[in-house]
């Protein structure tokens, strides 16, 4: 089998400016120093940051520019995602491009992050695509993996790699580097979780191979990571289990209980029990302070930024 690289860039990301520029940029820088990386992949709503008000139509001009690049350096292309705006309502949508240039899939955001992403709405269907003569790749958004039937939905399916564009800037990036590493084993997988920086993020991305151990993770600051995949190893563990141990994918294939719980029209009462969301009353004032706090940010660059705790989706009123 073929080598194959996937390298994952986590870059500063605005909310007040387009950051299209930054990622060709980026990208060709990373181009120039990895000329074998196979495939790259950005973080989650990476073009134009949190904001609702930024929503393009898909196809448009932005998968357009990412085509163009991803034939120009021949790689397979995820370039994050960004809100997509289809017949008066908003998705949060990556899309996937081969080498070529040609868009191969799109997959929308089966959980956005309510109640702070109020008004995006949830996709329903999952994503898988194959890379010839490489394996079955699959996508998660951020959000996506803190519900394990995603993930696990992906791998039934038979996605080797979980492609997973993020954007987390809160207190809670160290479970969700403990729920990358999970995810990872009990789905015997990789897992390639790209985060961004100031608006887009906390850093911190992480790569995970199929026994769950950390591969590679970043830190606080603008970093390419391009990581070399055996596949071999994936198909090893799923033959033979986890560090030759459990063999989660097969026992759940052997044991495929009729899970009550997700049977369409179930009732919850428990569930029902715990009230509505708690939704935070001042989301479009954050907007506004956080847009101001970025223009500050160009403006005045030797200050160091504060990385937000959340990533308001409201349109402020100016």
């Amino acid at each position: 089998m073929k080598p194959f690289s996937i390298a994952g860039i986590q870059m500063r990301v605005s909310a007040s400016y387009s950051n299209v520029e930054a990622m060709k940029l980026k990208l060709d820088i990373l181009m120039n120093i990895y000329p074998w990386v196979d495939m790259v992949v950005f973080s989650e709503l990476c073009a134009y940051g949190p904001l609702t008000h930024n929503a393009q139509e898909v196809p448009g001009a932005f998968e357009q520019e990412m085509c163009a690049l991803a034939a120009k350096h021949n790689v397979w292309l995820l370039p994050g995602s960004i809100f997509e705006k289809k017949d008066g309502k908003i998705y949060n949508t990556a899309s996937v491009i081969d080498p070529e240039g040609s868009v191969v899939t799109r997959y929308r955001k089966m959980f956005p992050f309510y109640p702070y992403e109020v008004g995006v709405t949830a996709g329903h269907e999952f994503c898988v695509f194959d890379v010839p003569e490489v394996g079955r790749f699959g996508v998660s958004i951020c959000y996506d993996m803190w519900f394990p039937e995603t993930t696990r939905t992906l791998a039934v399916m038979g996605a080797e790699v979980i492609l997973h564009p993020t954007l987390t800037g809160t207190i809670d990036r160290d479970i969700e580097l403990s729920i990358a590493r999970a995810t990872a084993a009990i789905n015997q997988c990789y897992f390639f979780d790209v985060n961004g920086l100031d608006t887009g993020g906390s850093g911190r991305s992480i790569v995970c191979g199929p026994d769950g151990r950390v591969l590679y993770q970043a830190q606080n600051n603008e970093e390419y990571f391009p990581i070399e995949l055996n596949m071999d190893r994936v198909r090893r563990s799923r033959e033979m289990g986890v560090l030759r141990l459990g063999q989660p994918l097969k026992s759940f294939r052997d044991h495929m209980l009729d899970f009550t719980i997700y049977a369409k029209g179930a009732k919850h009462s428990y569930l029902e029990s715990l009230g509505p969301l708690i939704k935070p009353s001042r989301l479009k004032e954050l907007a506004e302070l956080q847009m101001r706090d970025d223009a500050r940010q160009v403006q005045e660059p030797n200050i160091t930024p504060v990385v937000p705790t959340i990533r308001p989706p409201f349109e402020p009123n100016f």
